[in-house]
């Protein structure tokens, strides 16, 4: 846990200026109540399963440089198999509220993709009663059920691993679309990506690969009434090159390809990013 207390700290150190709400130093955000709060959510036996990819995907440190706090009302776009629903409904608290929320895949570019997205909410509810998670109210969702009630409720979205689907779908815009309108005047969204090389080729990061450009993301997201305020390389691994053949999925946790050379490399190498609504 201390580990974890002194990551965090590090982590909310490494956030730029312009995207601070508070001007809070290290050693007062690893003895807030807040980081208390994370650091039990961690601990909790709902994750036992999962702790084993915390050295890969820093969820402490990750979580304190988007700047969730407990009570606030979170949207995890695509949970899947909810690796971060266990750690943000009981952070988030009973004050606090948690939105599921999944793609609209209707008017995606391919039917496996439509097929896809279609399965993604109700086995959310089938699998997560299991999880016996305690603390914020929990929903989820598909884009398109957001309702104008919701709009302008919500203070951070968080999408991990995802934006080469939105992309290589088809469905980027209008899913980025549908998240600024939930978010409030001063909302922030938090985006970790698999990153490609800076001149790899346009055929390698059209998504397919998973992999794509830390400055495409950033021109694409912005490009929807979105500004950069913060960076970082919490999720960073060097060791990845970032050039498989068949793409992100050559890496550990999937091993797809089974080359030994990757098999002890981590996981992806990823980019961190703040987000604010303007």
């Amino acid at each position: 846990m201390m580990r974890y207390l002194l990551a965090a700290a590090a982590a909310m150190a490494l956030a730029a200026p312009a995207a601070a709400d508070h001007h809070m130093t290290a050693e007062h955000a690893a003895h807030s109540p807040s980081h208390h709060a994370l650091m039990m959510a961690l601990a909790s036996d709902a994750r036992k399963d999962d702790k084993a990819r915390d050295q890969y995907r820093h969820p402490a440190e990750t979580l304190s440089f988007f700047q969730v706090e407990p009570g606030m009302t979170v949207v995890d776009y695509m949970p899947a198999s909810g690796w971060y629903t266990r750690v943000l409904v009981p952070y988030l608290g009973t004050s606090g509220r948690y939105i599921g929320l999944n793609p609209d895949g209707s008017t995606a570019n391919n039917t496996g993709w439509v097929d896809y997205a279609a399965k993604l909410t109700p086995r959310f509810k089938e699998v997560s009663p299991g999880w016996n998670l305690t603390g914020a109210p929990v929903s989820v969702m598909n884009s398109n059920e957001i309702t104008d009630d919701m709009k302008g409720t919500v203070d951070r979205v968080l999408i991990f691993r995802e934006m080469h689907n939105l992309l290589r779908n088809g469905v980027m815009h209008q899913e980025l679309t549908r998240i600024r309108s939930l978010l409030r005047s001063d909302g922030m969204l938090g985006i970790v990506q698999h990153r490609a090389k800076d001149d790899a080729s346009g055929d390698y990061t059209d998504g397919s690969k998973g992999y794509l450009r830390q400055k495409d993301v950033i021109g694409l997201v912005e490009a929807h009434g979105f500004e950069l305020v913060g960076m970082s390389d919490i999720n960073a691994n060097p060791a990845d090159p970032a050039n498989h053949e068949r793409g992100v999925w050559e890496m550990p946790p999937v091993w797809g390809s089974k080359k030994e050379e990757l098999k002890n490399l981590g996981e992806s190498d990823r980019m961190t990013l703040l987000f604010r609504k303007r």
